[in-house]
């Protein structure tokens, strides 16, 4: 049976709460007093656990349907725009996602696609939660193509917020991903954002302040 972590959580999922249990075994030993040793098995015991709840990685029922762009992140919907100066090189709409300590921080294909270019760029580590974060902090851009019509291109942009500190990419270019894949994660919480070209036939189907699910939630559909 498959654990319910990450492995794009290695080392972290391993270490991390391997010192906190050292921690905890080391606090039984050396307190006498049964009170401080309460609180303080008390605290590192919740540690332990959202340790853990970092790096969960649920299974998912994703539903088949090409005529829709599913989300490529947990979290909620900070905002959408239109953007003439997009990285695809055309007027693009843009959907950010902003994932909290909280949220599962797996990301996923929007739908069956190849990847043509994965770019990563250094940067700060602002407040995830502005768009502004987008175009400062640090990042990766993982460029797609989708196989089924139209074939257009998209792009998901992995980015680090003021706590997260590692972006993990687990795909090359040329590629293939399935709707839904797994593809990498970003630790401790981040921002994900979808590009799609501002074509006609695209229709965002989630507003600002919505939760979306990666793998499961409908952000945009194509109109036949």
């Amino acid at each position: 049976m498959k654990l319910p972590f990450t492995k794009y959580g290695v080392p972290q999922v391993i270490i991390y709460p391997g010192i906190l249990l050292v921690g905890m075994i080391l606090l039984f030993v050396w307190v006498k007093s049964s009170h401080i040793l309460f609180v303080l098995e008390g605290i590192l015991g919740v540690l332990f656990i959202f340790c853990l709840a970092f790096f969960r990685d649920p299974a998912r029922e994703v539903p088949q349907d090409e005529k829709v762009l599913l989300s490529p992140a947990d979290g909620t919907v900070t905002d959408i725009e239109e953007v003439t100066d997009s990285p695809l090189g055309v007027p693009a709409v843009r959907v950010g996602i902003f994932l909290s300590v909280f949220n599962v921080h797996i990301n996923r294909a929007p739908c069956t696609v190849r990847i043509s270019r994965v770019e990563y760029r250094k940067g700060t580590f602002k407040n995830a939660m502005s768009p502004e974060s987008g175009k400062v902090n640090e990042s990766n851009d993982v460029y797609m193509e989708r196989l089924a019509d139209p074939k257009s291109p998209l792009l998901v942009r992995q980015i680090s917020g003021a706590i997260a500190r590692r972006i993990v990419c687990a795909v090359s270019p040329g590629e293939t991903l399935q709707q839904g894949e797994r593809f990498g994660m970003i630790k401790f919480g981040s921002r994900t954002e979808l590009y799609v070209p501002a074509e006609g036939k695209a229709t965002v189907e989630v507003k600002v302040g919505d939760k979306v699910k990666a793998g499961l939630s409908s952000l945009i559909r194509y109109r036949d």
